[in-house]
């Protein structure tokens, strides 16, 4: 008969993934200040702690707070995109248009907030429903011709955003590749600060987006745990076969997923261009990486709505501390590449988990083995 195994706290799926999360963090640190010490030895030790610290960096309280809230706000938008590509996982999907349902997200509130001048709520509205259209294609495209949501979802990501530059080019400022100024032209279109600006001093582009965001990240998680639809979706992601089978509407299910996946990442873009914080440039011929970054997030996070909320503070954290190396002794891509690194080992999540695991059962199994000798 098989040895029972050991209940063990590094057994628990939160504590495995918060192990893993944290030695992706210090390996990305470890290698962004060897890259570090191989370019310039001299700032190297200064370098990383700029990267680590962000904005307490300033000394003045009134400075930290400030900066603070300029990470939350690109915060929101990461954590919505990292819902995206999280929600879709979970029933089997691999969101990787996040970042063109963002971009139509940004097309689609910007151009209502600048050429018609509709409230934010509107704005809101419309940059959910544009994300969730274009996921819908790529659900649809998944359920009835078994076409890989992948390859759609990237070539939707190109064909977004250069209609979005045709569509956002009515409302560009003349004068510049931007879209013109939100507050400037129609104030109404700008996301209420509800008082919490005062608390980042004065940081007017500190908004409801950030409540809101975790909010949503709140619900999704009971949806998906607490539900019968969420249920029903990630049984579907398990085995659409054994779905149908069992009376649920595999197809229908397929592209819900990918519509509320694709309505997170429009309601992001629009958390962000909708604070004001930065406008659209009408000539950008790359998706926006905001997307890409979920992707990071999600797994950092472990694949947990709740896990999400602090990944996506702590890439972002990193990405504007960045910013603020010394740009004298290294180049401005310097920062980027610690970065990079950083996102990138956030992928071996899952990796470092199954690891602990194996680790696990072998151990396991010598504690069991030593047993059965020690009775003979």
């Amino acid at each position: 008969m098989e040895a029972k195994k050991r209940t063990s706290l590094l057994r628990k799926p939160g504590v495995q993934t918060l192990l893993a999360s944290l030695l992706c963090i210090l390996l990305g640190l470890l290698i962004g200040y060897i890259a570090l010490l191989i370019i310039n030895p001299a700032g190297a030790g200064d370098a990383i702690l700029v990267v680590i610290k962000n904005f307490f960096k300033y000394s003045a309280p009134a400075a930290q707070l400030k900066y603070l809230g300029n990470t939350l706000v690109k915060t929101a938008p990461l954590l919505m995109c990292s819902l995206s590509v999280l929600f879709a996982y979970k029933v089997g999907l691999f969101n990787i248009g996040a970042a063109g349902q963002y971009v139509a997200g940004a097309g689609a509130s910007l151009y209502l907030a600048l050429a018609l001048k509709m409230p934010w709520y509107v704005c809101l509205l419309a940059a959910m429903l544009a994300g969730a259209l274009l996921g819908s294609i790529s659900g649809l495209l998944k359920a009835y011709c078994n076409v890989n949501e992948v390859i759609s979802c990237i070539m939707l990501n190109w064909i977004t955003l250069y209609l979005v530059n045709m569509l956002l080019t009515a409302v560009k400022d003349p004068t510049s590749p931007y879209t013109f100024n939100l507050a400037a032209t129609n104030s109404a279109a700008v996301l209420p600060t509800l008082g919490l600006d005062t608390l980042f001093t004065k940081n007017r582009y500190v908004t409801l987006a950030i409540p809101l965001a975790i909010l949503i990240a709140i619900a999704i998680w009971v949806l998906l745990n607490k539900t019968k639809l969420g249920y029903e979706l990630k049984a579907t992601g398990l085995n659409k076969h054994a779905a149908k089978y069992s009376g649920m509407k595999e197809k229908s299910n397929l592209i819900l997923t990918m519509a509320i996946a694709g309505a997170l990442a429009g309601i992001g873009a629009a958390m962000y261009f909708l604070s004001g914080f930065e406008e659209w440039s009408c000539t950008q011929s790359s998706v926006p990486a905001m997307g890409f970054n979920g992707i990071a997030a999600a797994f950092l996070g472990g694949l947990n709505p709740i896990g999400s909320i602090f990944s996506s503070f702590f890439i972002q954290h990193i990405t504007n501390g960045g910013s603020f190396v010394d740009k004298t002794m290294y180049s401005s891509q310097i920062s980027d590449f610690i970065s990079s690194v950083i996102i990138y080992l956030c992928g071996f999540v899952l990796f470092f988990r199954q690891s602990i695991n194996r680790g696990l059962d072998r151990r396991d199994d010598r504690l069991a083995n030593a047993g059965k000798e020690g009775k003979a």
